[in-house]
């Protein structure tokens, strides 16, 4: 049966600190891995006022120190903003006390457009083969545009910096790992702690871009966001698939797709905790910066406009919100549309309790369909 994991962004709730979203983060990572979860992973984000998780090792860190056998890792550094020294010597210092428990997921952010592979699309009415929703492409243009925006990446780079090209920051991280860096002048370097160190090197991307072409090249793992941008999840994993050699570490490809997921015990209750998403994912998408997760009663008191509906209305379809059962059925789609060998799921409600009977209950159902 495929692996269920978590992606976790450290949400901060209305009414709650950036200190309570941290400690209910490592109360869930604690809670997961006695449920079975196979890895814990934390994103990056930076500028959101309601997202604890600027710094992925750091919060990794605090989470190794409190549990014991789950794996942790990024997902994802984002690279567009640090070298690949400074990531490599972070997860170094992660895997020097807390060997072979890591993954460094990579992501790619800034350094201008790159080239996608041309894959044949299996959308088809806006569903894949077997039924699962492909909604229509979300214009992420203006959001990149926006002064916000523009901000945050001026703050992230130093003065005059510009984004070093990802493919070459991968393969840097990959050779300081090996021990096998060497400058173009012949001048070899050893990092320590970090060369040697027991990594799983990923790839998280949206789309059949840079990113999903350099895990294949590379023979990395892959992680693919379906909760992110659901209508470029095949191209995706498609353009991975293609470009996949294999290497020393992995002789086939690997994905992980995620999913944005809702469970209670009844389809109404669900619906109901999952009232202040919409919300949420419209602040991202204005370049406010993610608001802290609204009640439910908060989220119903905001005068939507058809503008605002149509600018969250792909990533509302597609989260999976009711029972367990009902959860697990989608999962299901999305695995088999994906060819996922695991899924990363990613749950925020506004109370800690609920987002971790979440948790418990779509992994029940998950082990029930196992057994």
């Amino acid at each position: 049966m495929t692996a269920l994991s978590v992606l976790d962004l450290v949400p901060i709730s209305s009414g709650s600190t950036a200190a309570d979203a941290l400690r209910s983060s490592i109360d869930l990572a604690q809670r997961t891995e006695r449920l079975g979860y196979t890895r814990y992973w934390f994103a990056e984000h930076h500028l959101n006022p309601g997202v604890a998780g600027t710094s992925p090792a750091v919060v990794l860190a605090l989470t190794a120190a409190a549990t014991s056998t789950i794996r942790l890792g990024s997902g994802a550094v984002q690279l567009g903003h640090r070298t690949a020294l400074s990531t490599v010597e972070e997860f170094g210092l992660l895997d020097a006390l807390h060997p072979g428990r890591f993954d460094l997921g990579l992501g790619r952010t800034g350094g201008g457009p790159a080239t996608v592979l041309d894959v044949p699309s299996r959308v088809v009415d806006g569903r894949a083969e077997n039924g699962l929703l492909i909604p229509p492409k979300f214009d992420v243009r203006p959001l990149l545009g926006s002064p916000r925006f523009l901000l945050q990446k001026a703050l992230l780079l130093l003065p005059g910096a510009q984004p070093p090209v990802y493919t070459e920051q991968v393969d840097d991280v990959l050779a300081l790992i090996a021990g096998t860096y060497t400058s173009a002048e012949g001048e070899e370097v050893h990092v320590v702690p970090g060369e040697g160190a027991e990594l799983d090197v990923w790839i998280l991307g949206s789309s059949a871009g840079e990113s999903a072409q350099v895990a294949g090249a590379r023979g990395l793992r892959f992680a693919a966001n379906y909760h992110v941008s659901p209508a470029t999840v095949l191209e995706a994993v498609d353009a991975y698939r293609a470009a996949f050699r294999p290497s020393a570490t992995l002789a086939a490809p690997y994905v992980a797709v995620s999913a944005d997921v809702v469970v209670a015990e009844d389809e109404a209750t669900a619906r109901e905790l999952a009232t202040g998403y919409g919300l949420w994912v419209r602040s991202i998408r204005t370049a406010e910066g993610a608001i802290e997760f609204p009640t439910p009663e908060e989220a119903r008191q905001f005068a939507w406009t058809q503008a605002d509906r149509a600018l969250v209305q792909d990533r509302i379809d597609t989260r999976f919100v009711g029972t367990a059962a009902q959860v697990a059925d989608q999962l299901e789609l999305l695995r088999d549309a994906t060819g996922a060998d695991e899924l990363v799921l990613t749950t925020i409600t506004h109370d800690h309790v609920d987002r971790v009977r979440s948790y418990e209950l779509i992994a029940a159902e998950w082990a029930r369909r196992r057994s």
